[in-house]
C-alpha cells in the first residue's frame, strides 16, 4: 500500500521495481540456452579445448565434419540448470560451408563464435582466420536478414551489441569493424610459440592483436600445459556459454601468452604493421585489414597447397562403425567395382566393333 507522503514518482518507481523482481525471479525458474560455435585450423585443439572446458576426461579424436555437444551450469540452488550447445567445425576450411548449420533463426540471438587458430603454423594462420571468418560472416548476417524479415527490433539489438565493448569515444571508432556476433579468438598450442625466435613471434602477437581488436573480438593464448592459460580460458568460455562476468585483466607482453578482453586494446597501443624493410606508405592496400595481410604474409607467406590430401573417409574411421551398415556399404563397393570392370570391357568391345566397320 502507498503511503499518503508518497509522490507520484515515488509510487512509480517502486511499481517498476516490483516488476522487475518478479521478472527476475520468473527468470531464474526458466531454463536459459545459449549457443557457441568452434572452428579454426585442422587439428588446431578445438576438440581438446572443449574437453577440457567440460572436464572430460576423453580422448579427443578428429572431427571430420559438423560435432555437437552440450553442457550444462547451475545458477544457483533448487534452480535450473543453464544449458549450452557447443558446435564444432572440423577439416579446417575445407568444409566452412557446414557452418550455415549451427547459425539459424532460432539461435542467433545468443549465439557466439570461438575461432581457433594454431599458432605452430603461422603460414597458415591468415589463410584459415580469413576463409573461416569470411565464410560464417555470410552466413549470420543472412540468417539476421531472414530474422530481420520477422522482428527487426531484435536485429537492432543484435547490431548494437557487436558495439557494445567498444566506447563512443574510443579513439579507434571509425576504424574498426566488429563482427556482427561475439568473437573470442583463440590461438593454440601457445607452448610451441614460445620456442619461435622474438621477432617471428612478435609478428604473430601485433598481428593477432590488431585483428582481434579489428573485429572487436576477445584474444587469448592457450596452451593445454599451463594451467594459468587454462583458467582464463575458463574465464572466457564460462562467460560466453554461461553468460557469467567477462574477465577485466590485459597481458598484452609478447613473451607471455596475450589475453586481451574485446575493446580494452587500442591501435596506437599495438602499433603500425611491422614492416622493417618495405616502406608502408608503398603497399597498395584497400583498408587497415588488407594492409596488416599483405605485410604478414611477407613474412609468413601462405604454404597451404591443398587440405583434401588429409581428410580421411569418415565410412573408415572406427569411431563412427555400424556394423550392419559397413556390411552393407562394403557390398555396394564390390558391386560397384565389378560394373566398372564389365563397363570397362563393354566401352573396349565397342571400340573394336567401330574400328572393324
Amino acid at each position: 500500500m502507498p503511503r499518503l507522503s508518497d509522490t507520484l514518482w515515488d509510487i512509480a518507481v517502486a511499481e517498476v521495481s516490483k516488476n522487475s523482481e518478479e521478472k527476475e525471479n520468473e527468470e531464474d525458474l526458466e531454463t536459459r540456452e545459449r549457443s557457441v560455435f568452434f572452428l579454426g585450423s585442422k587439428s588446431g585443439g578445438k576438440t581438446t579445448i572443449i574437453l577440457r572446458f567440460l572436464d572430460r576426461d576423453e580422448v579427443s579424436k578428429p572431427t571430420l565434419a559438423l560435432e555437437y555437444t552440450f553442457g550444462r551450469r547451475a545458477r544457483g540452488h533448487n534452480t535450473p540448470k543453464d544449458i549450452s550447445h557447443f558446435w564444432e567445425l572440423g577439416g579446417g576450411t575445407l568444409l566452412s560451408d557446414l557452418s550455415q548449420i549451427p547459425i539459424t533463426v532460432d539461435n542467433v540471438r545468443t549465439l557466439s563464435v570461438v575461432l581457433v587458430l594454431d599458432l605452430s603454423k603461422p603460414n597458415d594462420l591468415w589463410q584459415t582466420m580469413e576463409k573461416l571468418l569470411t565464410v560464417t560472416k555470410n552466413h549470420i548476417n543472412k540468417t539476421m536478414n531472414e530474422l530481420g524479415k520477422k522482428d527487426s527490433i531484435n536485429i537492432n539489438e543484435i547490431k548494437q551489441r557487436s558495439w557494445k565493448n567498444l566506447q563512443k569515444n574510443h579513439p579507434d571508432w571509425e576504424l574498426v569493424d566488429p563482427f556482427p556476433l561475439p568473437l573470442v579468438i583463440i590461438g593454440s598450442k601457445y607452448d610451441i610459440l614460445q620456442n619461435f625466435e622474438s621477432e617471428k613471434r612478435r609478428v604473430i602477437c601485433k598481428t593477432l592483436r590488431f585483428v582481434a581488436h579489428y573485429y572487436g573480438a576477445s584474444l587469448l593464448f592457450y596452451s593445454n600445459k599451463s594451467e594459468a592459460t587454462v583458467s582464463k580460458l575458463r574465464t572466457v568460455l564460462n562467460n560466453l556459454a554461461f553468460g557469467t562476468d567477462r574477465s577485466k585483466t590485459i597481458s598484452v607482453e609478447y613473451n607471455k601468452p596475450l589475453f586481451v578482453p574485446a575493446g580494452m586494446d587500442s591501435l596506437s597501443q599495438i602499433g603500425s604493421p611491422p614492416a622493417t624493410e618495405v616502406d608502408l606508405g608503398k603497399i597498395n592496400a584497400r583498408n587497415p585489414i588488407d594492409l596488416w595481410k599483405k605485410v604478414y604474409e611477407r613474412l609468413f607467406p601462405c604454404e597451404s597447397t591443398g587440405e583434401f590430401k588429409d581428410i580421411m573417409d569418415p565410412a573408415k574411421v572406427p569411431q563412427y562403425a555400424e556394423p550392419e551398415v559397413d556390411v552393407m556399404r562394403t557390398q555396394k563397393d564390390q558391386e560397384l567395382e565389378q560394373y566398372k570392370r564389365n563397363a570397362s570391357k563393354s566401352w573396349k568391345e565397342m571400340e573394336f566393333d567401330m574400328h572393324g566397320r
